[in-house]
């Protein structure tokens, strides 16, 4: 049954078999998107090569709701692991996590190639409609893959307590097997979770339980930088995105090879060489993308 009061959208990407194909600005001219205003459904005319995919989400969400809101960050993120996707099979087999996954739009999508993807946020609502979104797409995800849902908190503690006997494991909760498994993933992305510097916080204290133990595993965070005014700065400022800059050291900086503490390195993706995928959604210019590895330098 669908949670109530939501709206039902039609995601397109350009396919071609199972290669996706890249399509930059203007090759979409004569696409027609047709809104049915009274059932909320997409309808979309539109060339041969392509897959859809249906997101259930509501149109406006307050702060406790966010997860239920497909946000522009998500479509950018949805966009460059779509042309990863393309480009290479680097995603081919892996084991994947999604972190504040909301509609699990992006987890889904690796789920197409991917041997196991963990997509996870926190409430039971915003995990319901997630699990819900699977259920509609199961059609466009590998038969190969294995899709877990499952709650993640990054106020608690990792790893996560296993309850083998409360509803909370029969829906969202964690078998040892699955926190066995989730320790192999190479890969994390992660869509607009930067809005709270507590939020902030407890996102890159869990993340230092996830990545350390394995150098080799890459965050792929999108976010988008949002401005106020403050009266200390009698300015507007992004504060949220300085505070997360501030976990970051860059990894042009001369001095990182002689750093020997454990330390998070960014590098920002250059949005102009990834094809826009998703089509009719406009990225803005605040929107980014950054590459995050937990590293111990050596001096």
């Amino acid at each position: 049954m669908s949670i109530p009061n939501r709206e039902m959208i039609g995601i397109l990407f350009l396919d071609e078999g199972n290669m996706l194909q890249p399509c930059w600005g203007g090759c979409l001219t004569g696409l027609s998107v047709n809104t049915v205003i009274g059932s909320a459904n997409v309808v979309i005319e539109v060339p041969l090569d392509y897959f859809v995919i249906s997101v259930q989400h509501n149109i406006t969400s307050s702060i406790p709701r966010v997860g239920l809101q497909v946000w522009r960050a998500e479509l950018v993120l949805a966009d460059f692991v779509l042309h990863m996707m393309y480009k290479s099979s680097m995603l081919h087999g892996i084991v994947a996590i999604e972190l504040g996954a909301g509609t699990g739009l992006v987890g889904m999508l690796l789920a197409r190639v991917a041997k196991a993807v963990f997509i996870t946020d926190h409430g039971d609502e915003v995990l319901q409609n997630c699990s819900e979104n699977i259920h509609i797409n199961a059609g466009v995800l590998s038969p190969k893959a294995c899709v877990y849902v499952r709650e993640l908190d990054w106020n608690n503690s990792w790893p996560p307590q296993v309850l083998e006997n409360s509803l909370s494991q029969q829906r969202y909760g964690w078998s040892i097997s699955e926190i066995e498994e989730i320790q192999r993933a190479s890969l994390l992305v992660a869509a607009d979770v930067i809005y709270s510097d507590d939020l902030t916080d407890a996102f890159f204290s869990l993340l230092k339980l996830l990545m350390c133990e394995n150098p080799e595993k890459v965050l792929y965070l999108a976010l988008e930088k949002r401005y106020n005014f403050t009266v200390d700065n009698f300015d507007v400022v992004a504060n949220g995105y300085s505070h997360f800059c501030s976990y970051l050291k860059d990894d042009e900086e001369d001095d990182i090879e002689n750093e020997c503490s454990p330390s998070f390195v960014g590098k920002r993706i250059n949005l102009t060489e990834i094809p826009q995928y998703v089509v009719e959604y406009d990225r803005g210019k605040d929107v980014e993308i950054w590459q995050i590895k937990y590293e111990k330098r050596k001096p």
